[in-house]
């Protein structure tokens, strides 16, 4: 480790922004993670449909002492949910380090860069830039698509935002947006010989952080990651390698023939179908798989998707061990820390 990553001074609550470093790019936690040589963890939550916050809250309370960034994804599969900045406000506000994913199907860019000056605002501090499912796919789809940019354009103009202070117009912003920049990758839909170059596009575009598509094969992620070390991609930029949680043989053939770029070897369909418990199975495969993506050279932490099994990300991320010792932050023992830090203030204004 080569950086405190910790919660330095605590404001008036734990949702309160890190005091900015020399040479980072935003005020999160989740930066100061990779950026100490951490092995990190991410996961997902799954926007509800409700306007309740504590629909949102409690999911997020599954993930406490397990992972270090939380993704909210935006209207995944062109479906409609509760906003990702809307999510991320409410993690934001308590201490949590959610990454917000803006994708390009449904804003132009005069809306994109307004929110992400406004999530900025609101203390989020990564963003996962994406392109987004089409509409088609959806439950609206009589709804216009948009496509004013691409995942590529998106980076560009985040960074355009942060970096130079300006707004694509070329109108000056009185202070830009302090973010950490992400994208997705996809090693395994073809043509895999290109995969690479489309890793390097992004990380030239400013992507610091990128996660995966689902990885459930290890030769093709070596593969990848060798190809990627070798160009020198892996030093400017921290890859999180996708893995996802199957319940079932019939969930990972329908993965594999549904979602373009899931790559699911015969042998853990197999497994799957033969095992008595398959919900049980497909948690060991993914205890397997982080465990084995840990070791290769070039990887810096697990995005981890368990779609409707959110409740067993604590017990996959204790039984792979990946992130040894290593505690990630959780509001109960943020909430506690304050109160120390009040307790010590106290102490000190007394005499």
């Amino acid at each position: 480790m080569t950086e405190d990553y910790t919660f330095d001074e605590y404001g008036a609550n734990p949702g309160d922004p890190l005091p900015m470093r020399e040479g980072y790019s935003s005020h999160g936690r989740f930066e100061r993670v990779l950026r100490a040589g951490e092995f990190a963890i991410t996961t997902e939550i799954a926007p509800p449909d409700s306007a309740d916050p504590d629909e949102v809250l409690n999911r997020a309370a599954l993930f406490d002492g397990y992972v270090d960034a939380i993704n909210a994804t935006d209207g995944s599969g062109a479906n409609c949910h509760m906003s990702s900045l809307g999510v991320c406000a409410l993690l934001t506000r308590v201490g949590y380090s959610p990454i917000i994913q803006m994708s390009c199907r449904d804003r132009n860019r005069i809306a994109i860069q307004g929110e992400a000056l406004g999530a900025a605002a609101l203390g989020v501090c990564s963003v996962l830039c994406l392109s987004g499912d089409d509409v088609s796919v959806g439950d609206h789809p009589e709804a216009k698509p948009v496509f004013d940019l691409d995942s590529v354009s998106l980076l560009q103009t985040i960074r355009t935002l942060r970096d130079e202070e300006r707004f694509l117009s070329g109108r000056k912003l009185d202070e830009g947006p302090r973010l950490f920049l992400g994208a997705s990758i996809n090693p395994f839909a073809p043509p895999i010989a290109n995969r690479v170059d489309q890793f390097a596009k992004k990380v030239a575009a400013g992507a610091q952080f990128v996660q995966s598509q689902y990885c459930f094969d290890m030769e093709m992620a070596r593969s990848f990651m060798k190809r990627a070390v070798d160009r020198g991609l892996g030093d400017k930029c921290f890859v999180l390698m996708g893995v996802g949680v199957l319940a079932s043989a019939k969930t990972a053939m329908w993965l594999r023939s549904a979602i373009p770029g899931v790559h699911i070897p015969d042998e853990i369909v197999r497994r799957l179908e033969q095992a008595e418990r398959p919900r049980e199975e497909g948690r060991a495969i993914a205890v397997e798989l982080m465990q084995q993506l840990a070791e290769i050279e070039g990887i810096s932490g697990i995005h981890l998707m368990a779609y409707k099994q959110e409740q067993f990300v604590g017990e996959i991320v204790t039984r792979s061990k990946v992130l040894g010792d290593r505690k990630p932050w959780a509001l109960a023992s943020a909430e506690d820390a304050l109160q120390v830090n009040i307790g010590h203030q106290y102490q000190a204004a007394q005499g």
